[in-house]
């Protein structure tokens, strides 16, 4: 005989999101008092951030750039920033650092939006702001800086980029690599999930595919954290667009596992 299946509790999963929504962000939630508040701890806050399969610094980082990037609600961003802070899981220089990296792949008015939540959460919890490295303190060489662009490229990528043949591939060379991903006030896996974001929201096959595909490849990150990203990524652009990058998670997955290149 079958055994009946253990109902849950409706006033558990609002208890456990409303708490999990205090954690999170640092501050004690209004109370719920329409269906989409309800769902923010319901679902949200309940059933996403509560799963065991990313760790908390991902999902504030997740939650950080879809959150500027998918024209969420300044206070959702605001929220996100001053809980990251407040529980010491980000630094101030890392969300620095987090600022820069989301405008080169969001656009640097999106970038901008996360540094303002950052100042203002600062000035909230009055703590010390740690000093944040120059983009460029000593004199350089354009070719040297080059070079090391190429072969930050080849490690970020896991294979090897174009030359600057105009402007814009110049500065994909030169400042994204040669530059911005070589900061090491933010991790190279901490990056991904900036990064993520960013081509996710391009909707653009090529960049969204490599990327996953080397998210994975490097070794920063694996195959179910970026099932895991898909849902995290979801709660802010939306299922229909969550609905493409599980397809391309799907086929990098294959991809990967079979030793293959992310374009096969």
């Amino acid at each position: 005989m079958n055994q009946p299946t253990a109902l849950l509790d409706p006033a558990e999963r609002s208890a456990r999101g409303a708490a999990l929504h205090e954690d999170v962000t640092g501050k004690k939630p209004a109370r719920a008092a329409t269906p989409y508040e309800e769902s923010w701890r319901d679902f949200i806050f309940a059933e996403v951030w509560s799963r065991p399969g990313l760790d908390r610094r991902a999902r504030y980082l997740i939650a950080i750039a879809g959150s500027a990037l998918c024209s969420g609600a300044g206070e959702h961003l605001y929220g996100y920033v001053h809980g990251a802070l407040k529980s010491g899981t980000l630094s101030t220089a890392e969300l620095r650092e987090a600022a820069l990296h989301v405008s080169v792949y969001g656009g640097w008015s999106k970038g901008g939006d996360i540094d303002a939540a950052v100042t203002k959460a600062v000035k909230a919890l009055k703590i010390a702001e740690e000093p944040c490295a120059p983009i460029r303190a000593e004199p350089w060489d354009q070719k040297a800086r080059g070079d090391i662009g190429g072969s930050e490229f080849m490690k970020v990528m896991t294979f090897a980029g174009g030359g600057g043949e105009t402007p814009y591939l110049e500065a994909i060379r030169n400042f994204v690599f040669g530059e911005m991903w070589n900061r090491r006030a933010l991790d190279e896996r901490s990056r991904r999930w900036l990064t993520l974001v960013g081509v996710c929201e391009s909707c653009a096959e090529v960049p969204i595919k490599s990327h996953v595909y080397a998210a994975m490849a490097s070794g920063n990150c694996k195959p179910a954290e970026m099932q895991e990203f898909v849902l995290a990524y979801g709660i802010h652009a939306g299922w229909p667009k969550a609905s493409v990058i599980q397809s391309a998670v799907f086929a990098m997955i294959r991809n990967f596992e079979a030793g293959l290149g992310w374009n096969g």
